[in-house]
């Protein structure tokens, strides 16, 4: 019998850097342990859905697509949700470089892109 092992939701990682903050996705996945001993990991992107062994596991990569298709909101969109983390980033940052750092942005709206 199939055994899963491990189950990972998908998520978004989040890498923050000097007044930015960007997402990397990971797709759900499964770790399983087929009944010939080997053991696969799933995600709902992954092509082969056979084991050494001849095992069908397509079952799977659609249960694992289901799973995807009824995450939450916060889960699928978390820059809708954290605004709270972003303010206390930008706090942060302009704290840390002064206004005439060159880690500061360029206010894109005044129409002046030199600097001024």
């Amino acid at each position: 019998m199939t055994r899963i092992t491990v189950r990972v939701e998908g998520h978004y990682e989040v890498h923050e850097a000097p007044f930015s903050r960007s997402y990397e996705w990971h797709p759900p996945s499964v770790t399983l342990v087929c009944d010939c001993g080997q053991e696969l990991t799933l995600s709902s992107t992954k092509t082969i859905l056979t084991c050494r062994c001849g095992a069908d596991h397509s079952a799977v990569i659609r249960d694992i697509q289901e799973r995807e298709g009824r995450l939450r909101d916060e889960v699928t969109h978390p820059w809708r949700y954290d605004a709270q983390e972003q303010a206390q980033q930008h706090m942060k940052d302009d704290a840390a470089y002064p206004k005439d750092s060159t880690w500061r942005y360029n206010d894109i709206t005044s129409g002046s892109t030199n600097g001024e």
